[in-house]
Protein backbone atom coordinates (compact mmCIF):
# COMPACT_ATOMS: atom_id res chain seq x y z
CA UNK A 1 0.00 0.00 0.00
CA UNK A 2 1.30 3.21 -0.92
CA UNK A 3 1.07 6.88 1.02
CA UNK A 4 -1.55 7.74 -0.95
CA UNK A 5 -3.36 4.92 -0.14
CA UNK A 6 -2.82 5.20 3.05
CA UNK A 7 -4.45 9.28 3.20
CA UNK A 8 -7.26 7.62 0.91
CA UNK A 9 -8.29 5.90 3.65
CA UNK A 10 -8.21 8.77 5.84
CA UNK A 11 -10.80 9.90 3.86
CA UNK A 12 -14.38 10.34 5.03
CA UNK A 13 -17.22 9.26 2.71
CA UNK A 14 -17.79 13.23 1.84
CA UNK A 15 -14.68 14.49 1.14
CA UNK A 16 -14.46 11.28 -1.38
CA UNK A 17 -16.99 11.85 -3.05
CA UNK A 18 -16.29 15.48 -3.14
CA UNK A 19 -13.01 14.81 -4.95
CA UNK A 20 -14.58 12.55 -7.23
CA UNK A 21 -17.28 15.12 -8.27
CA UNK A 22 -14.13 17.72 -9.37
CA UNK A 23 -12.15 14.17 -11.22
CA UNK A 24 -15.37 14.00 -13.36
CA UNK A 25 -16.18 17.46 -13.87
CA UNK A 26 -12.23 17.96 -15.15
CA UNK A 27 -12.59 14.91 -17.15
CA UNK A 28 -15.69 15.91 -18.54
CA UNK A 29 -14.43 19.82 -19.36
CA UNK A 30 -11.65 18.26 -21.50
CA UNK A 31 -8.29 19.77 -23.18
CA UNK A 32 -6.42 18.09 -20.85
CA UNK A 33 -3.74 15.59 -22.24
CA UNK A 34 -4.14 11.90 -22.36
CA UNK A 35 -1.63 11.39 -19.92
CA UNK A 36 -3.64 13.78 -17.22
CA UNK A 37 -6.92 12.12 -18.46
CA UNK A 38 -5.07 8.60 -17.60
CA UNK A 39 -4.34 9.79 -14.03
CA UNK A 40 -7.83 11.68 -13.43
CA UNK A 41 -9.36 8.55 -14.82
CA UNK A 42 -7.23 6.29 -12.00
CA UNK A 43 -7.72 8.53 -9.27
CA UNK A 44 -11.40 8.15 -9.99
CA UNK A 45 -11.62 4.61 -9.81
CA UNK A 46 -10.01 4.95 -6.74
CA UNK A 47 -12.33 7.46 -5.20
CA UNK A 48 -15.29 5.43 -6.43
CA UNK A 49 -13.52 2.57 -5.01
CA UNK A 50 -13.23 4.06 -1.55
CA UNK A 51 -16.63 5.77 -1.78
CA UNK A 52 -18.12 1.95 -2.43
CA UNK A 53 -16.53 0.99 0.73
CA UNK A 54 -18.27 3.16 3.37
CA UNK A 55 -21.27 2.66 1.56
CA UNK A 56 -21.02 -1.11 2.01
CA UNK A 57 -19.67 -0.69 5.45
CA UNK A 58 -22.62 1.52 5.89
CA UNK A 59 -25.12 -1.05 4.81
CA UNK A 60 -24.10 -3.28 7.10
CA UNK A 61 -24.22 -1.63 10.19
CA UNK A 62 -27.40 -0.99 9.25
CA UNK A 63 -28.54 -4.56 8.21
CA UNK A 64 -27.20 -5.08 12.08
CA UNK A 65 -29.51 -3.08 13.65
CA UNK A 66 -32.15 -4.44 11.86
CA UNK A 67 -31.33 -7.96 12.34
CA UNK A 68 -30.71 -7.13 16.08
CA UNK A 69 -34.30 -5.67 16.57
Amino acid sequence: MTDSDDTDKNLSYEQAREELVEVVRKLEAGGITLEESLALWERGEKLATLCQEWLDGARKKIDAAIADD
